[in-house]
């Protein structure tokens, strides 16, 4: 990227595309009241440029946000690929990775409930290598061919162009109903993993059965994973929609801001293998993207460890032109039958040659490989190498047949002779026809308060439906997955409460929910908003933001107004923040800070400050209140109701709150305190 990259700050004199010197920022005109004249080279330039500035925004995975880093492997893996970047350990490969939703358009909000895209480039010795995953393992649809229908239903309605952002209408709903195949996914994304706190906090998934290929041409298939250092974490739907309004960069500013401060984020990569001899072994189809592999069945193991440690120069020329595409293969890693994973190695190349307008695409400095390209591909639209002699084929003599065609002693890339045997016709496997078990597995894994917000968000989604018709069909799917969970649907949104119609087999995998995943035991990068008034007791304030600053936490004093307050430097006001953007809150004490926070004036005409504390309860997140903060914190929440527990409540003197408060922030959130209706 260096070669490619300009620093306008180094440079003395702003020049046109071809290379002159601009004299003058105004137009050229006959007289200055005159009419500007059509031989103004410059100003025709400028604007010509201005007009194509855009290139078409992605049809799904529009919103996105990037960053670089790079893989280190923990050791040799030749013994199950021939990829060079897994064959020594401590080898280390430049990366980009690309997180994005998947049904917003470029200026939709971060935080909306949606799957959303995984996918890294590693930039190998090799060649490029793009793993273009999900932050959710299986997918919607089993073939290719069904893809246009489900973004069809699942983007804006056309009459319409609504909802921007997500699946909360008719035709969503109408589709998942018909088409019982997408359950799985849906399922995942109506729970607390469709609206992630964090993209450092996400789990990434490959979704397809690949094969592993070594130098001798053993095979073996596998799953990809990525496991964030970072842990897993989600928002309520209500902190989610919230925060739209409030932050609709929340989760490009967290990344940024993140690499920004040295807190790097990583993950392992890690894979499931699966014997070939084991194809057959599973009561799923491993050629199912619908279908997960049980981690409970088949372990992760650890191949290395990515860490993004450098954001963006420039947000067009990276993330924005970046092309991700399946079919970028290295020697050792190969492809399934898996009948998406087909049709997407069409559909990516295609859509990017649609979105660059050029088959060169490749050439752009984001996506051009480490490794010499040579081909006898010419020509096109914004061809940028030059090409000596004559030659443009292969085989040829007059250049001795050059370039040549690399054998696999030489690093050519390793086919796997697959036998396939079959007549030419459409349809799916017998396989394939199960729709209900691993929604149901993934269900029954939840914790109660996960199944909670599970429902929840069905009653939201489905329930944004006109349609009395297209509710009663969906609950009736959600039926065929556990009786409970569908009735509790069914009474949020009108419909009749069904009979149970299957057994629930009790199947579950320890791998799947969010609230039992390994936390990290620190507290680095946590957000604290500290809630300061003029009274406020400094002492108290500035001792927790230093502790949790020393912590590595990001603390932030709330004020009145924002530069200095008696001493405190203040981030941000009642008026421009919320409890929503923040991971805590700490409220020390001092009677006059207290009494101005309990006051209902023209500076806080909604009671902002009590606003924050009851956001912050009713999200079951940290709260520690010392000396008068106490009281403030039992006047918010007094007579609230719907919220049950002290859970996560750290109140006390300042010096013997810190390290309990601490705790709190490493469990993240008190769940506990939310009410459940399982039993309707």
């Amino acid at each position: 990227m260096a070669e490619f990259t300009i620093n306008p700050a180094n440079s003395q004199f702003e020049t046109t595309n071809f290379g002159q010197r601009v004299n003058n920022s105004e137009s050229l005109k006959a007289g200055l009241r005159g009419p500007t004249l059509m031989e103004d080279f410059m100003m025709r330039e400028k604007i010509m440029h201005f007009d194509h500035e855009r290139i078409p925004e992605r049809v799904v995975h529009a919103r996105g946000v990037g960053a670089h880093g790079y893989f280190e492997s923990y050791g040799d893996w030749s013994n199950i690929t021939a990829a060079g970047f897994l064959n020594a350990p401590g080898k280390k490969t430049p990366t980009f990775t690309r997180f994005s939703t998947v049904l917003g358009n470029k200026g939709s909000s971060d935080t909306v409930r949606d799957d959303r895209g995984f996918a890294t480039r590693f930039y190998t010795d090799e060649g490029n290598f793009d793993l273009v995953g999900n932050v959710i393992p299986p997918f919607f649809i089993q073939d290719a061919i069904k893809f246009p229908d489900l973004i069809h239903a699942g983007k804006m309605e056309p009459d319409t162009d609504t909802p921007q952002a997500g699946t909360a209408h008719e035709t969503a709903y109408d589709f998942f109903a018909e088409f019982p195949e997408t359950l799985h996914t849906v399922m995942w994304v109506l729970s607390p993993r469709g609206i992630p706190r964090s993209l450092r906090q996400v789990e990434g998934f490959g979704i397809h059965t690949f094969r592993l290929v070594t130098a001798d041409g053993n095979s073996v298939f596998c799953k990809f994973h990525w496991k964030p250092a970072q842990g897993v974490s989600n928002l309520l739907w209500d902190e989610a929609q919230k925060i739209a309004g409030k932050n609709s960069d929340f989760h490009r500013d967290d990344l940024y801001t993140a690499i920004n401060r040295g807190d790097f984020p990583s993950w392992e990569l890690g894979v499931q293998i699966i014997p070939a001899e084991d194809e057959f072994k599973y009561d799923f189809d491993l050629l199912d993207p619908t279908k997960l592999v049980p981690e409970d069945l088949v372990p992760v193991t650890k191949l290395g460890r990515m860490v993004l440690n450098r954001n963006v120069d420039n947000f067009f020329s990276e993330t924005e032109q970046v092309t991700m595409h399946p079919g970028h293969l290295v020697n050792g890693i190969g492809i399934t039958d898996d009948p998406l994973l087909q049709g997407r190695l069409f559909s990516y190349l295609d859509t990017q040659i649609n979105r660059m307008n050029s088959a060169n695409f490749m050439q752009l400095p984001i996506n051009r490989p480490l490794n010499q390209v040579t081909n006898n591909q010419r020509d096109g639209f914004m061809q940028s190498n030059t090409f000596k002699g004559n030659v443009a084929y292969y085989p040829n003599a007059l250049n001795g047949n050059k370039p040549e065609l690399a054998s696999h002693a030489d690093g050519g890339y390793i086919e796997y002779p697959e036998e396939v045997n079959g007549q030419k016709q459409r349809g799916r496997p017998p396989s394939f026809w199960d729709f209900y078990s691993q929604a149901r597995l993934y269900w029954n894994s939840l914790t109660p308060a996960e199944q909670q917000q599970t429902v929840d968000g069905f009653r939201f989604e489905v329930g944004k439906s006109k349609s009395v018709d297209v509710r009663r069909r969906f609950v009736d799917r959600l039926n065929q997955i556990d009786n409970s969970l569908a009735r509790r649907v069914a009474i949020g949104v009108g419909v009749p409460l069904p009979e149970m119609v299957v057994e629930n087999d009790g199947k579950t995998d320890s791998h799947l929910s969010i609230q039992n995943y390994p936390k990290p035991d620190n507290i680095r990068t946590r957000r604290v908003a500290i809630l300061t008034a003029p009274g406020t007791n400094q002492q108290e304030a500035k001792s927790m933001y230093d502790y949790l600053t020393a912590e590595g936490a990001y603390p932030s004093y709330i004020g009145v107004h924002q530069g200095d307050q008696e001493g405190l430097n203040i981030d941000n006001t009642y008026v421009l923040d919320s409890s929503v953007l923040y991971d805590a809150i700490y409220i020390p004490g001092g009677a006059g800070g207290i009494d101005f926070l309990s006051e209902s004036t023209s500076l806080f005409p909604m009671d902002e400050p009590k606003a924050f504390v009851m956001d912050a309860y009713r999200h079951g997140k940290p709260i520690a209140a010392s000396s008068e903060g106490e009281q403030f914190f039992q006047a918010a929440v007094e007579g609230m109701t719907g919220v049950n527990g002290t859970d996560g409540i750290i109140l006390g003197s300042e010096n013997n709150i810190q390290e309990s408060f601490k705790q709190a922030l490493i469990t993240q959130r008190f769940w506990s305190r939310l009410p459940i209706d399982q039993n309707i």
